[in-house]
């Protein structure tokens, strides 16, 4: 289902390579080349957030007891305009191979929690055995799903790899702010989507039964190249919501194109391990 704003944009798609060098204008001082695993997102004033008009599309795009619960409503910021220092984030999540090296040298625990760990938890949109066919097999992710998304991690997990890699490419690499993770998604024109306005099938990874390369989607990617911001997972932020839960953003391989907004967010304890929350990592420019 096709859906298009009916507010202007601040700037047209067009202009953001446009306003690429201008990080400098912003106070940002010139930074280093970066890997080409991250990409740079300019420093500028972004708008953020969802008004009643955007939620009300994301319903039309929901199942039905998404509106009855009033997600969007209960869990969007208000719109709202904020100066964003430049910053890269990671083009692609990070995978079960990245994170498999990341136990591998450091001896830090595999993803993985047990079923009565898994019950405490409280939110359970699947079963313990839907969790199983994603628990590694000691020191291995789970055949054939090494460029699939790392899952069961929890934020402190994130956190310590962000800070493991970036040690290793000199960089301090750390987890997003909620706010650097919807600029990137929604871009300078502010964008619905990752791509654009309107949804897009099989841009994607989304009422599926498990997650998917991270490659698999070319056609989800931002006009700056990060992939995945719609689909395949939920990521932890750094940020706090007012309840003490942790910011989580994006959507997961199980939910509907509402959901899939760049506007969309919520948030679970920091301990939180599951099937659908992965993370991916950023650094300051």
């Amino acid at each position: 289902m096709a859906i298009r704003r009916r507010r202007f944009r601040t700037l047209v798609a067009a202009a953001v390579a446009a306003v690429v060098p201008a990080a400098a204008s912003c106070g940002d001082s010139p930074a280093r080349p970066l890997p080409g695993h991250l990409v740079s997102i300019p420093g500028d004033s972004y708008s953020l957030g969802s008004d009643s008009l955007e939620r009300e599309l994301g319903y039309s795009l929901s199942p039905p007891f998404v509106r009855r619960a009033g997600w969007y409503d209960a869990w969007e910021a208000l719109p709202y305009r904020s100066q964003v220092r430049s910053f890269a984030l990671d083009r692609f999540p990070i995978t079960q191979s990245d994170y498999a090296g990341f136990v591998a040298a450091t001896g830090h625990v595999r993803p993985h929690i047990e079923e009565s760990d898994y019950q405490s938890q409280g939110f359970l949109a699947h079963s313990y055995d839907e969790v199983r066919r994603f628990l590694w097999d000691e020191g291995s992710p789970p055949a054939a799903s090494a460029d699939h998304p790392v899952v069961l991690v929890n934020r402190d997990d994130a956190r310590a790899y962000c800070a493991w890699r970036g040690d290793r490419e000199g960089l301090e690499l750390r987890l997003p702010t909620e706010e650097e993770w919807e600029a990137a998604c929604r871009g300078i024109d502010s964008r619905l989507f990752p791509w654009g306005d309107e949804w897009r099938d099989g841009a994607a990874q989304m009422r599926a039964t498990s997650t998917a390369s991270v490659t698999a989607h070319p056609a989800g990617a931002t006009p700056e190249g990060v992939m995945d911001l719609a689909g395949n997972v939920f990521e932890w932020t750094s940020s706090t919501m007012p309840d003490g839960r942790r910011a989580l953003k994006g959507c997961s391989w199980d939910d509907d194109p509402g959901t899939c907004r760049c506007a969309f967010r919520h948030g679970r304890p920091a301990t939180s391990k599951h099937i659908l929350i992965g993370f991916r990592c950023a650094v300051s420019r």
